[in-house]
């Protein structure tokens, strides 16, 4: 026994010791593997939506129809090292903060300053970019030298930037009144046309601008400014939070940050169209997409109106006063309201509401189809009225109920007249669609604003957009009038 037990002894305390080695290099591999891939950030593999404005260049602009710009490269280059996907959605400024309260959206990249307003409401990143203010004026005009020959003037800033809050820190020292808009080229063409004498914007921004001949040129020297930041909603999306400080902190040790930048700021002329016509070429492939998504969303929309004006319509002359009181209070409440006010509605305020996020298309589909579904009720009733009384009467005394008459008789002549109000509804509806902007649908007048942000070509833009809106009405009312001719002989 006492042979056996020393024999195993040594053999025990060997297997235990290489059991022991065994488990701790388990276990510090383990570990090693956890500190050494993302997933401890919480976000590897996750998709983020991330919105953003649409004219901010050189941070945010289209280029060949892509959304690119300082901003865009650095958060998709920052998801790429930390492991997870965006999903860029470009609403905007104010939209894209309003997304971002309603949960439509992660995070908000938009050349965004930190401020301690802001801070109430959103998280912020470490800075990615240290910002600065300069006033411009046109080219021609001698009369501006600094701030001091603003007296008794206007000049225009961007809506909520740090351009708008420093114009106004000023404004009564210098005597001048500040004019808000919401974007950057629009501000420019207000200096330009003489509706303003002086913009005040970002440094980089309005450099981006005069490099790319916007007949523009600036007057001050740069004042120090704010800090961009990468925000998300108050409390929420601290693992995305975190992820982009680390990616950040990357990219800037890396020297991939400065890369960035200088893409952007170096030579921003590069690729400029110079020619009307190439700016129709460029233009073109964009343009369509938009175009496409008008009429679809048109088409969409008038499908479901005529539906809900027919049953409103109908609704409105029946004997029971509850359905005439619901048809009345519906046709009330979406003429008497904005469509743009049910725009953002839809899309920012039921989120907010229901906790649930909107499709944009979904959102644009309602405040379209009930909007017009309320005109269209109205020209159901009033064609169905103007029908002479005596025709149902006539068909009721042939034996016919109620329902027969109104179907075999009375609703196909109605039909007739409602006709030209139901293509002019039609058309009314496709223009109404451009409202839908506002909220980031890509329409067409959105992409004519996207192409004219990155090149400041603003007449000539909104020109070719004219001209394609005006081809489209004109080719869908020449088929309207084709199908009422067709089927009302």
């Amino acid at each position: 026994m006492k042979t056996s037990s020393k024999t195993r002894g040594p053999r025990t305390w060997f297997r235990a010791v290489i059991a022991g080695l065994v488990g701790m290099f388990l276990l510090l591999g383990g570990a090693g593997a956890a500190l050494a891939t993302p997933a401890d950030s919480g976000v590897e593999g996750k998709t983020f939506v991330i919105g953003t404005d649409t004219t901010f260049a050189p941070f945010e602009f289209r280029a060949d129809g892509e959304l690119t710009g300082i901003d865009m490269d650095l958060i998709r280059a920052i998801a790429e090292k930390e492991g997870f996907e965006v999903e860029i959605r470009s609403l905007g400024f104010n939209a894209a903060l309003q997304a971002l309260s309603s949960d439509q959206v992660d995070g908000v990249i938009a050349g965004m300053s930190i401020t301690d307003e802001r801070k109430n409401i959103y998280d912020f990143s470490e800075p990615y970019f240290e910002s600065g203010i300069q006033m411009a004026i046109a080219k021609n005009d001698e009369s501006i030298k600094g701030y001091e020959d603003l007296e008794g003037k206007t000049v225009v800033a961007k809506t909520g930037s740090e351009g708008e809050t420093y114009a106004k820190s000023i404004a009564d020292q210098y005597g001048f009144t500040v004019k808000s808009l919401d974007q950057s080229a629009t501000m420019y063409e207000s200096v330009k046309s003489g509706s303003a004498v002086a913009v005040f914007d970002d440094y980089p921004v309005l450099a981006y601008g005069v490099a790319q001949n916007n007949g523009l040129t600036t007057v001050t020297d740069k004042v120090p400014g704010g800090s961009y930041g990468f925000a998300v909603d108050k409390g929420k999306n601290a693992a995305l939070l975190a992820a982009f400080n680390d990616g950040l902190a990357e990219l800037q040790a890396s020297g991939e940050y400065d890369q960035i930048l200088d893409k952007y700021l170096a030579d921003p002329t590069a690729a400029v169209p110079t020619t009307f016509w190439e700016l129709l070429t460029e233009s073109f492939p964009a343009l369509m997409q938009g175009l496409g998504n008008t009429i679809l969303v048109t088409a969409i929309s008038f499908a479901v109106a005529m539906v809900l004006g027919l049953v409103a319509g109908f609704m409105k002359i029946s004997h029971n006063i509850v359905l005439r009181g619901i048809a009345t209070t519906f046709v009330n409440v979406f003429r008497g309201t904005p469509l743009l006010l049910w725009a953002f509605m839809f899309y920012f305020g039921v989120p907010q509401l229901t906790g649930q996020p909107m499709s944009i298309w979904v959102a644009g589909v309602l405040t379209l189809s009930l909007n017009s579904g309320a005109y269209v009720a109205e020209i159901v009733r009033g064609g169905i009225q103007s029908v002479d009384p005596g025709q149902l009467e006539a068909s009721r005394s042939l034996g016919l109920g109620y329902g027969k008459s109104m179907q075999k008789v009375v609703v196909p002549q109605a039909f007739k007249m409602m006709t030209p109000s139901l293509i002019n509804q039609l058309i009314i509806m496709l223009k109404d669609s451009s409202l839908l902007l506002a909220i980031g649908f890509t329409e067409l007048l959105y992409q004519g604003q996207q192409i004219y942000a990155s090149n400041f070509r603003v007449t000539e833009t909104l020109l070719i957009v004219g001209v394609i809106y005006f081809v489209a009405i004109m080719a869908l009312t020449k088929l309207a009038n084709f199908a009422d001719r067709k089927f009302n002989k």
